[in-house]
């Protein structure tokens, strides 16, 4: 089955938010995406309920550099806005390999998995640009995907052997995607080799957190989730 993708995205800012930093009303940014980030990158490229997109490893292309800008987010509690500081990635660059598996949770899905089908709309919607808006953590991130071939040209940190960047977000674990009733987090210890982190499956993370209970959203054909067109296949 082809089920692997590879493509390149870039944008002047990204946001890839650090929970610890978000207690105060300030966000700063991982210095690397998260799986979640890019995993929801690849799914508004193409998705449905059929299929689970799984980030096989993501290639840091530009030097990792950071600025920091005053936003006046919406104050919730008091009303208004408040002032903080957001610390953002700045001139971004990222080749991207993911591949998708069928979602054995979505059994109403069934009769949608064709071999070949989703590969070939997932190919034309990344020669596209995608079909909903791209962005790198945050909405503010505006960002852009076209098509490259993984490992091509160079990268800034191609010749350091390793780089750590110590425990880190991973994803997140929704009960459609595993089949519990739950909302949980999953954390791994990220390292970077020759500009290439690799990412394990959610599964193998070695942390996780239970955040709260959660039902999954149900789909059904013809109704809430609409079959396929010719037109999406031309």
């Amino acid at each position: 089955m082809n089920n692997t993708v590879s493509f390149l995205v870039h944008g002047r800012y990204a946001l890839f938010s650090d929970p610890l930093t978000r207690l105060g009303g300030e966000k700063c940014s991982y210095h690397i995406p998260t799986y979640e980030a890019l995993k929801g990158i690849i799914k508004s490229v193409y998705w449905k309920p059929t299929l689970i997109w799984r980030i096989k490893r993501v290639r840091v292309l530009k030097p990792i550099r950071t600025q920091s800008k005053g936003v006046k987010p919406i104050s919730y509690d008091a009303g208004g806005n408040t002032l903080s500081i957001y610390a953002y990635l700045h001139d971004v660059a990222y080749q991207v390999e993911a591949s998708f598996i069928w979602n054995e949770h979505r059994p109403e899905m069934a009769g949608d998995r064709i071999d070949g089908k989703h590969y070939e709309i997932t190919q034309r919607m990344i020669e596209r640009g995608g079909r909903q808006d791209i962005f790198l953590g945050t909405r503010d991130c505006q960002a852009y995907v076209e098509p490259c071939i993984f490992g091509e040209g160079t990268g800034a940190y191609d010749a350091i052997p390793e780089l750590a960047f110590g425990l880190m977000f991973h994803s997140f674990d929704y009960p459609d995607e595993t089949g519990v009733p739950e909302l949980a987090a999953r954390f791994w210890p990220a390292c970077m080799r020759r500009g290439v982190i690799e990412f394990p499956d959610p599964a193998a993370c070695p942390l996780r957190k239970f955040i709260r209970p959660m039902l999954p959203k149900l789909f059904q054909p013809e109704k809430n989730c609409l079959p396929v067109t010719r037109e999406e296949l031309s």
